[in-house]
């Protein structure tokens, strides 16, 4: 993670790269801590740094710990203007420690309860058990997080017709289709450019030009060549410039063409964009 000296080199690192708006994902180490992104766009403001907004939610790591307080507080978060979004939430079913999957739906759904209120956004993190460790796989049995997910998604959020991010994607072609059925956006982020990422690589194809953005993940999953260092949205370009090349597209087209998505799928963005 970045410490509080290091964000000014972060964020002038990422203007000079041609990053001018960013997304804060505001998930900390669990609830208590989610708050900390939107202080950061709330007190951020500067020409020569990057527009911040930023997200609050709680990971399905820390489902456990989503009670009354926290919900309470995540709705008071959602409810502010420079919080353009509900997330990261979702399911997660990689690590052997994180929470049975029916303690990881209620929160899931009861956080889609709040940004329904709010008419924002849910940014989506989902991660099966498939390619996780013996333990891991052996807690979740058959259970697929992104069957869950998809199955949810269709009850409690989809009829809203808000939409939301498929947030570092790596699912399958067809995955992808069901998203975007769903009415969801598909986010690309640096693991695309790893040499053994086929399968991302060919949803990556697929999306339509009107529904694709592109993230960092950051501190994780930096791009090639910079892969194994920690991430920063000024290397969201080589995300960005080796996705236009896959699609047979220029880098100047693609920024065009996700920014345009991005502040569609986000209008209480204009309000707040000054």
């Amino acid at each position: 993670m970045y410490g509080a000296d290091e964000l000014p080199g972060v964020l002038s690192r990422a203007k000079a790269a041609g990053v001018s708006t960013i997304l804060a994902i505001g998930i900390g180490e669990g609830p208590a801590e989610m708050h900390h992104a939107l202080e950061i766009a709330e007190s951020t403001s500067s020409p020569d740094l990057p527009i911040i907004f930023a997200s609050a939610g709680i990971h399905p790591q820390e489902a456990a710990r989503v009670d009354e307080e926290a919900l309470a507080r995540l709705s008071e978060l959602a409810a502010r203007p420079r919080c353009i979004a509900v997330g990261e939430i979702g399911l997660d079913y990689y690590h052997v420690e994180n929470p049975e999957p029916e303690i990881q739906k209620r929160a899931f759904v009861a956080q889609m309860e709040i940004a329904a209120r709010v008419r924002k956004p849910i940014l989506i993190h989902c991660r099966t058990s498939e390619l996780a460790t013996p333990a891991a796989k052996q807690k979740f049995g058959t259970a697929d997080a992104f069957e869950d997910v998809l199955a949810l998604v269709g009850e409690h959020w989809a009829p809203l017709g808000v939409g939301g991010i498929m947030h570092c994607f790596s699912g399958t072609m067809e995955q992808a289709r069901r998203s975007l059925e769903l009415g969801f956006y598909i986010s690309m982020a640096g693991n695309v450019t790893y040499p053994a990422a086929s399968g991302i690589r060919e949803a990556a194809k697929t999306v339509p030009a009107d529904r694709i953005l592109v993230e960092t993940d950051a501190p994780f999953l930096a791009p090639i060549p910079y892969r194994g260092q920690r991430n920063e949205s000024a290397l969201m370009v080589h995300t960005a410039q080796f996705l236009a090349e896959l699609r047979g597209m220029t880098a100047e087209e693609l920024a065009a063409r996700t920014t345009e998505n991005f502040r569609r799928l986000f209008p209480s963005m204009t309000a707040t964009d000054n």
